[in-house]
């Protein structure tokens, strides 16, 4: 057991950090914040609000009190952020949660969270990928281009769609849908359906990724800019399509009460995921000691501000009840009362926000996962292959590769709602052991420099794991159910593998070399 909690030293974290080919420090304070940003605005206040706000058969919504739902949960990240900051800035190298539950917690529990990690930041971007592909495809038909539903969607939905059809659905989205299985092209009797935007978007930021750190940041802020400005303009259309009574009809303002809130807070939690996607670039950063606390702590209220206003504005343009679609911002924009030639721009306009905002939360979850693949390798906890880096572009090329064909291969013909489901838990699994890690190392290594340090200790990170904990608890049981099977998986591999590779546990054994 002692071998299993045996804690890596900040010391000896940031000597392996340093040892060969180290990662090309380009980003600066705003380039941070902006890729925390670029993770955070996504497909959940895109998507996964309209759920929040209506509910669904195993959750009640909040109705128009979906805003305090935004601000309940923004109290919880803003917890985590302020411990994530003491972190980035006191450990300022790749790998995250990871690697701070390598100097606090010990080894194994590391492992179980570079493990967990892979829902949010992998698995998390196939659903992402698959996302963009449907925004991307309402984008062209703007533009008159019409994408055959068997190129654009996975083999299960277009069978969903058909099985529908034929129970009497007539409704034209579920007839482009089902026209995937009649119009495809056969291949040994099989229907061939590929959602092939989906492998595009995703082989294109892979690319840029294994490029140049310097120049995928300078992208995802170009795209960050635009879909902020997007999302800032339907706030300011909406608010003058705003009907007061919107927010008192149909139950008033809280409808269901506070259960009703707090289980569309654990829902829109998966809109917040994506600040902590800063750190694992602080080994990139120029001047991690003061620029990760700002990038983490920055992008989270940017966005807490804008979900605000987005929910505040989009409760009082439409019936609240009407507003549970995978496209809320726009179904609220086609049931306001206005402008016609106004409101069928500002559809359009926030579909090219959509493509924009899963764009650039692609590109940053991307540059996030091989990060830590990255230095669960440089510790040997996977093989040394994976800590490879670029000799020319010195980016970790071997770890972004694979990462973007499983991404690739999964989102051209998967459909993974139920897996998808694990995202949230997974995150708030990893809050919860950062939190702890304050508390713990605060104990063990008390004189460590400590450029930011987390207000309030313990109190901050007690809070945090509490509120944490809570939003766990609205989840459902069968999400627990998944989430205890996947960290059994990964400690399978972690004791045939990491356990007999690891370089502290090699450089401490009798004989060994540090």
């Amino acid at each position: 057991m002692s071998q299993l909690l045996a804690r890596k030293s900040v010391s000896e974290l940031l000597v392996s950090s340093e040892a060969g080919l180290g990662l090309k420090r380009a980003l600066g304070k705003w380039q941070l914040t902006a890729l925390g940003v670029g993770a955070i605005i996504g497909a959940g206040i895109f998507a996964s609000t309209g759920t929040a706000i209506v509910g669904d058969q195993v959750r009640l919504g909040a109705g128009p009190a979906i805003v305090l739902s935004f601000l309940m949960t923004a109290v919880a990240c803003g917890f985590a952020a302020l411990c994530y900051a003491e972190f980035a800035a006191m450990v300022p190298i790749s790998g995250s949660a990871y690697t701070y539950a390598y100097a606090s917690l010990g080894e194994m529990v590391a492992w179980i969270i570079g493990w967990d990690l892979i829902i949010e930041y992998a698995v998390g971007n196939i659903a992402v990928a698959i996302s963009w592909a449907g925004h991307f495809r309402e984008l062209m038909s703007h533009f008159g281009v019409y994408i055959p539903a068997w190129l654009s969607i996975d083999y299960r939905t277009a069978h969903q769609a058909a099985a529908a059809m034929a129970q009497g659905a007539t409704d034209p989205g579920t007839q482009y849908l089902a026209s995937a299985v009649s119009d495809a092209p056969h291949l040994f009797g099989l229907p061939v359906i590929i959602n092939v935007p989906a492998v595009a978007i995703v082989v294109a930021l892979t690319a840029l990724l294994v490029y140049g750190i310097r120049e995928s940041a300078v992208s995802n802020s170009i795209m960050v800019l635009l879909k902020v400005g997007i999302l800032l303009f339907f706030i300011a259309v909406g608010a003058f399509l705003i009907r007061p009574q919107h927010y008192t009809a149909h139950g008033g303002f809280a409808p269901n009460g506070f259960a009703g809130i707090s289980a569309a807070a654990a829902i829109i939690f998966f809109s917040y995921i994506g600040f902590d996607a800063v750190s694992t670039a602080a080994e990139e950063a120029k001047d991690p000691r003061r620029d990760m606390p700002f990038g983490i702590v920055m992008s989270l209220v940017i966005c807490t501000g804008i979900f605000v206003l987005v929910a505040l504005v989009m409760t009082g343009m439409a019936p609240w009840r009407q507003l549970g679609t995978a496209e809320p911002m726009i179904t609220a924009l086609a049931l306001a009362e206005g402008n016609e030639r106004l409101v069928n721009l500002s559809r359009f306009i926030v579909a090219l926000g959509a493509v924009f905002a899963m764009t650039t939360v692609l590109l940053v979850f991307q540059l996030g996962q091989p990060r830590i693949f990255f230095s669960m390798a440089r510790d040997g906890l996977l093989p040394p292959w994976a800590a490879k880096v670029h000799p020319r572009f010195r980016t970790p090329h071997v770890t972004t590769i694979i990462t973007g064909v499983f991404v690739a291969v999964f989102a051209a013909f998967a459909n993974i709602d139920e897996v998808v489901e694990l995202t949230n838990i997974g995150t708030l699994f990893a809050f919860m052991l950062v939190a702890a890690g304050v508390i713990i190392l605060r104990r063990t290594d008390p004189g460590r420099e400590r450029p930011f340090r987390t207000p309030w200790v313990p109190w901050v990170p007690l809070l945090s794991i509490a509120s944490c904990l809570f939003l766990m608890i609205q989840l459902p049981r069968i999400t627990w159910i998944r989430f205890g099977l996947w960290l059994a998986l990964g400690l399978l591999l972690y004791f045939s593998y990491g356990f007999w590779h690891s370089r502290m546990r090699m450089a401490r054994a009798p004989g060994g070399q540090r």
